[in-house]
């Protein structure tokens, strides 16, 4: 029976309100509830829709459905292996419901959802509340409402702060019906044969085909009509056709890459490539990598059907751009992602200004462990900078962090190696080995900090 129903005041008093079930308020409400902290989670779901979501489950994946590279020798995959350490419920689920990715991590996003739905509705300390939030409650709060917060919330975050606050504008990729696509002129490979071979299925584009597409997208007409500067557009979110607009070879450099693909048809590189990645374990529907856009549906149509074997290719959800809210965490935060002059309340996922879903994943696993070591008299926890975990905290943070941009993990935030001479491949391992190494040492010190891994619901 959930702890709410009938719950004395006693223990309503000591509930912390966690605002917003995305990936970080479901990671915060999960890890304080596997301590006995009592959890009040608001979603203001189904009752009021944000503009890039599609329904009303916790932890909806509104972008891509990757998590990334699970290779240890990359920040991403260093982070992985950290928040495993930490018993993250996240990536947990995202494991359970893992599809054909290649080297990275993508989630069958109806499984994962379902997944830490369940783990949530299990737990005797959560009460998931289906309401608003249009002001800040008393007590302990963590303020995980995503970068699509509210329009109430906001201004109540905004009167808190002050209204010094940063924007920028994130975007979508369309995906693709998986019976409409032309399997004759594309093939099935993973960049340099890792993974199974099914993994992406490719379009290559010759130099004729790639170089009119780029044209097509420099003056295609956008959805909306501000004209974006590049400052205003977080680097690894760029529509594509802000993208194109850089350089007619921009994009043979970024999404469409051929580098470790060759197409069996030629037996040669193409001169470039669509790749297109599938969206649940069932391949129904894939995601145009890469191809995040501001355009507007029309032009998406036209566009995606210029490419090798989507010519009739059907959308099953259009490219959408939407504003991105977060606030100015280094000037704000304390490395607890407690705000520092009303410390009752943390700030955790991308509103504070970190990018990607595991990424909002480990600020609730910070917030929270604030919030249990507070109470509990316990040192408050210290990642250390060499960890990729420490390495995003100090820079979402650190008040030297000028100008503040939204941030994935990557190794150019740790402190760099000692010594000169190793190539890309050895500099990442090395990095990813130390930052594993200061990972351990900190748990070894702090075990109270790690929970055991959480059970595995059923994500099927």
């Amino acid at each position: 029976m959930p702890y709410n129903r009938g719950m004395n005041t006693d223990a309503r008093a000591n509930e912390v309100t966690v605002i917003g079930a995305g990936l970080a308020g479901s990671e915060a409400a999960w890890q304080l509830a596997s301590r006995g902290i009592p959890v009040r989670l608001l979603e203001m779901r189904p009752a009021r829709m944000g503009p890039a979501h599609h329904t009303a489950e916790v932890a909806e994946l509104v972008c891509s459905n990757s998590l990334k590279s699970l290779d240890p020798s990359t920040a991403a995959g260093q982070l992985k292996r950290e928040l495993s350490a930490l018993g993250s419920l996240i990536l947990s689920v995202a494991r359970d419901a893992a599809v054909p990715a290649g080297a990275a991590l993508a989630v069958d996003r109806a499984a994962f959802s379902r997944g830490v739905s369940h783990a949530l509705d299990e737990s005797p300390f959560i009460e998931i509340l289906r309401e608003e939030a249009v002001e800040i409650p008393a007590g302990e709060v963590i303020i995980a409402a995503g970068p699509l917060v509210s329009d109430a919330l906001e201004t109540a975050l905004s009167a808190l702060i002050g209204p010094d606050r940063l924007a920028f504008y994130d975007a979508a990729a369309p995906i693709i019906d998986a019976a409409t696509i032309d399997h004759s002129r594309v093939f099935a490979a993973s960049r340099w044969e890792k993974g199974e071979g099914a993994d992406y299925l490719n379009c290559p584009l010759d130099r004729v085909r790639y170089e009119l597409i780029v044209q097509e997208l420099q003056t295609a007409q956008r959805a909306t009509a501000k004209d974006f500067e590049r400052h205003e557009l977080f680097q690894a979110c760029q529509p594509v056709e802000e993208i194109a607009r850089s350089g007619l070879d921009a994009l043979r450099y970024g999404a469409l890459k051929p580098v470790g693909l060759t197409d069996p048809a030629t037996g040669k590189r193409p001169w470039a490539v669509a790749q297109l990645r599938p969206e649940g374990r069932d391949c129904g529907a894939y995601n145009l990598v890469g191809f995040q856009t501001n355009l507007t549906f029309g032009e998406q149509r036209r566009i995606i059907h210029m490419i090798p074997g989507l010519e009739d290719a059907e959308i099953v959800r259009y490219g959408v751009m939407h504003k991105n809210t977060f606030i100015d965490a280094p000037r704000l935060l304390t490395e607890g992602l407690a705000l520092r002059e009303h410390r009752r309340i943390r700030v955790a996922g991308q509103i504070s200004g970190t990018e990607g879903y595991l990424e909002a994943a480990a600020t609730g696993v910070v917030a929270a462990l604030d919030v249990w070591t507070t109470r509990t008299g316990a040192p408050q926890p210290h990642f250390p900078r060499e960890s990729v975990l420490g390495a995003l905290i100090g820079y979402c943070t650190d008040p030297q962090t000028r100008p503040y941009q939204p941030m994935h993990v990557n190794f150019g935030l740790v402190p760099p190696l000692e010594g000169r001479g190793l190539g890309k491949r050895e500099r990442y391992a090395a990095y990813a080995d130390r930052a594993q190494r200061a990972m351990d040492d900190a748990l070894a010190d702090r075990p109270d900090l790690a929970i055991p891994a959480p059970f595995h619901p059923a994500a099927s």
